[in-house]
């Protein structure tokens, strides 16, 4: 086991275009570590440059007292597991776990030893002596995970290891992953795309956008204390509702006005958040979680927490309510939220349009029907804030979390 320590690395190809800008990194001995962020934001690429299969460009790569810059992939002592599993279809479990093994000559009996031990951990033990083709998806990607224990190395390095599974299987072996890290100690760096996964497997998650650091924090903190727009929109499912507004002042607390409506936001927030203050009188760009608002017939709710719409669309998923409407106010446009609508498969993100699409997560005892009126309560205590011009999240402490922007360094 060993800390893996990411100092200014970068990575940029020869005809200029660049992948990895300045990536500071300090990953603890034994922690497990999730990059995340769009398809093409860097973090596979950070996670090749550590492997040894892609060159660094720039910076310096550490594991343990190693500087690693210069050494072979085979001479990094560390394991990395794929996606496509690459397992090889003519070799028993036993042998494709063992294979390593044998290219570095161990004895045969220290090899037996080592494969019955991974099995044993995996579940395997009972199918060492089948083929890869008479395997589940579940029990092959178990494979290619003992052929990485057995080595022992000094980190595990996991590339969408999961994303070739059916959403059950997915579960169930994330439990697994996370299970077997926490029994062998290693330190692991996982790539995903799947912020869920990410959330629920990592010590820590670093998110990426356009090959920069945006926040590497522990997943609650990332999830109450997103650094920015970007940040906030990725983490979460469904996503944030990102809206434009205005903050005026109202007594000793505010009033957000969300375009013909407006919400009470109460005296605690602000004093919880006196940055808030410097915004009274302005725009400002304001977060709201769907799982933040409720169906406000279900508890009589009314007055200054409640937005009135007709729903657009409601989805039952049996212990929630997928409940979407309209609130007459822009949406947020920024340069993080248009990289958020392509992730999703959206590119017309309009800044002038009068009405945002909005979801909240309703209670399944919610009487929400599509095409009639609903009035939603909104947690006004958990709203969250952001500078429009710099899409930087309005905290007053600064958050444990790196936040990077580009051209520096956290």
């Amino acid at each position: 086991m060993a800390q893996v320590r990411l100092s200014g690395i970068g990575k940029t190809y020869p005809d200029g275009t660049s992948a990895v800008k300045g990536l500071d990194l300090d990953i603890a001995d034994g922690e497990f570590l999730v990059l995340v962020g769009p398809s093409g934001c860097g973090k596979t690429t950070a996670l090749r440059m550590v492997a040894g299969l892609e060159e660094i460009s720039s910076g310096t790569l550490t594991i343990g007292d190693r500087v690693v810059n210069r050494t072979p992939a085979r001479d990094r002592d560390v394991a990395m597991v794929f996606q496509s599993y690459a397992l090889y279809p003519h070799l028993s479990v036993r042998d494709n776990i063992a294979f390593g093994l044998q290219l570095r000559k161990l004895p045969k009996r220290a090899i037996k030893e080592r494969v019955e031990e991974a099995a044993e951990t995996l579940g395997l033990t009972e199918h060492l002596d089948r083929r890869p083709r008479n395997l589940s998806g579940g029990q092959r990607q178990r494979v290619a995970m003992g052929r990485a224990i057995v080595r022992q190395p000094q980190a595990f390095l996991m590339d969408e290891p999961l994303s070739n599974l059916d959403a059950k299987l997915r579960v169930q072996m994330r439990a697994e992953i996370s299970r077997i890290q926490r029994d062998l100690g290693v330190t692991t760096v996982y790539v995903t795309h799947d912020q869920v996964e990410a959330m629920t497997l990592g010590d820590r998650v670093a998110v990426l956008k356009k090959g920069v650091l945006q926040q590497v924090a522990p997943p609650q903190e990332l999830y109450n204390h997103p650094a920015n727009l970007f940040v906030a929109g990725f983490i979460g499912s469904p996503a944030m509702n990102l809206l434009q507004g205005r903050l005026d002042a109202d007594g000793p607390g505010a009033r957000l006005e969300l375009g013909g409506q407006a919400l009470a936001v109460p005296a605690r927030l602000l004093a919880e958040r006196p940055r808030l203050r410097e915004y009274l009188g302005r725009d400002i760009a304001v977060g709201i979680r769907p799982e933040d608002m409720d169906d406000a017939d279900l508890d009589g709710a009314d007055g200054g927490a409640v937005l009135s719409s007709t729903t657009d669309l409601v989805e039952a998923l049996g212990p929630e309510l997928l409940v979407h409407f309209q609130v007459p106010a822009p949406p947020v446009v920024t340069e993080d939220t248009k990289e958020l609508a392509r992730d999703a498969g959206a590119d017309n993100v309009d800044a002038a349009a009068p009405y945002s699409d909005v979801i909240a997560r309703f209670s399944p005892r919610s009487q929400a029907r599509s095409g009639r009126p609903v009035r939603v309560r909104v947690d006004t205590g958990r709203l969250y804030f952001f500078d429009p011009a710099t899409g930087d999240g309005i905290w007053d402490e600064p958050a444990s979390a790196t936040q990077q922007k580009e051209g520096t360094h956290a």
